[in-house]
């Protein structure tokens, strides 16, 4: 084929049949859409080209910035296409996870602006959250930048309503798949694709996939994170279900060495998630059905992520006193405190160490009196030599929510710690009961 543009080469991605040996499935077809084929390499590109395409011409005769609230494939679209048309792009986080992501930015000529935040995501609710005051500013009328808004600005969806959901359709004979399973980030291509298959069928089945409240896998938001998004609508999806980091890797080994797909966690994730709601639908039938999930990206990005958690995927042993290893039923049980019985404690004869996991942006906008500001990931490496503190000295773990806390109280108490306690609903639950915070 030839173009005349990169951008003419965004969209119609294959639909790829995965081979029943693989699955096991015995009447159900399961397709990958394979959206890593992109031109810049990921399932965004179809958004940001969809949000900034009508804004760039006017942006390129004022020499505007091209500005998004991103840390990932979309900051990696935006900043390739600001490039083309001569102009410079900013990501704003509070948080670069993915270093590879980051390098790759700054390659494309990017900015990165970190920003404090009080959560590990933009909340729209916290209004005195530096992050949240950005996008306000970022979204008032006459800014000097191009703000593309891919949480808020319905062009996201759109991408998706008149380019992947069609051609799935279009693939499948213009028939829609008996299910849609899709991994929600800014909920545009699982609530765009959904809409479309719906008009065609209104039977069809859409799953959605978050993230372990406690884990992290890159693209996927917990439920919590995901209610703070505005294109997200828990009725689009039929049910939502939890996807861990190693679901998420494993999926991904399945379709990297058994199909061929240089898939992502993310789209490792979706194939896991897929597989596990179809298992006992496929008991049952005896008719032939078919599913379709998205692989979002490709896997180079993520070789550190991978590492981090699978060093025996490289030749090197598991981790010491990892929290990957934990079981549900010890985070369950993590002893804990909330805000009153934390602040009581405090105010005792012997006070806890408060450790705060945060980033250090977000330390730094709000955190309580005399906590010392430990980042989860270099808490974690901590652990690996052994306990970090005096088994004499209690301790209070604080996160944004709650839930890395109780990963990690569980994970000291195992290793022998006597006295340590997870902060019930984390900062924001202190924020919320009134209690003291401080500023840096």
């Amino acid at each position: 084929m030839r173009y005349d543009s990169i951008t003419e080469a965004i969209g119609n991605t294959p639909l790829v049949r995965i081979d029943p040996d693989v699955h096991g499935l015995t009447h159900i077809d399961l397709y990958a859409k394979l959206e890593l084929l992109n031109p810049f390499g990921s399932v965004k590109d179809r958004a940001a080209w969809n949000m900034a395409r009508p804004l760039l011409a006017a942006a390129t005769e004022r020499g505007s910035q091209v500005v998004e609230l991103s840390s990932g494939n979309t900051a990696k679209a935006l900043a390739v296409l600001a490039g083309m048309h001569g102009l410079t792009f900013k990501s704003v986080t509070n948080r670069m996870r993915i270093p590879e992501i980051k390098d790759l930015l700054l390659l494309l000529g990017a900015e990165i602006e970190e920003l404090p935040g009080q959560s590990e995501c933009l909340d729209p609710t916290a209004t005195d959250d530096p992050l949240t005051l950005f996008h306000r500013t970022l979204s008032e009328p006459g800014t000097a930048c191009l703000h593309t808004d891919q949480y808020f600005n319905p062009r996201n969806t759109e991408a998706h309503l008149t380019g992947t959901g069609p051609e799935i359709v279009k693939d499948l004979d213009g028939r829609a798949p008996d299910w849609f399973i899709a991994c929600v980030g800014t909920a545009g291509s699982s609530t765009g694709v959904a809409r479309v298959l719906r008009e065609h069928d209104p039977s069809v089945r859409v799953v959605g996939l978050v993230a372990a409240k406690s884990d992290f896998v890159p693209g996927i938001r917990t439920i919590d994170e995901a209610h703070e998004v505005g294109l997200f609508d828990p009725g689009t999806y039929d049910s939502i279900e939890t996807v861990g980091s190693d679901e998420a890797i494993e999926g991904m080994l399945t379709l990297n060495r058994r199909c061929g797909i240089l898939a992502g966690p993310t789209g490792g994730a979706a194939y896991f998630g897929a597989l596990r709601q179809l298992r006992a639908a496929d008991a049952e039938l005896t008719e032939r059905r078919s599913a379709v999930f998205i692989v979002c990206d490709r896997v180079e990005s993520y070789l550190g992520y991978v590492r981090e958690r699978r060093p025996d995927l490289f030749g090197r042993p598991r981790r010491a006193n990892s929290p990957a290893d934990l079981s549900d039923a010890e985070v369950h049980q993590a002893p804990s405190a909330d805000v009153t019985e934390a602040r009581t404690w405090l105010d005792s004869g012997r006070p806890p160490l408060v450790v705060d996991l945060r980033s250090s942006f977000a330390y730094a906008a709000l955190h309580i009196d005399g906590s010392v500001n430990i980042v989860d990931e270099l808490f974690e490496e901590l652990l690996r030599g052994g306990l970090p503190f005096s088994r004499s000295r209690p301790v209070l773990l604080v996160c944004p929510v709650g839930e890395k806390s109780a990963r990690y109280a569980a994970l000291l108490t195992r290793m022998g710690h006597p006295d340590v306690r997870s902060l019930t609903g984390g900062i924001i639950a202190w924020r919320d009961a009134g209690a003291p915070l401080v500023r840096d």
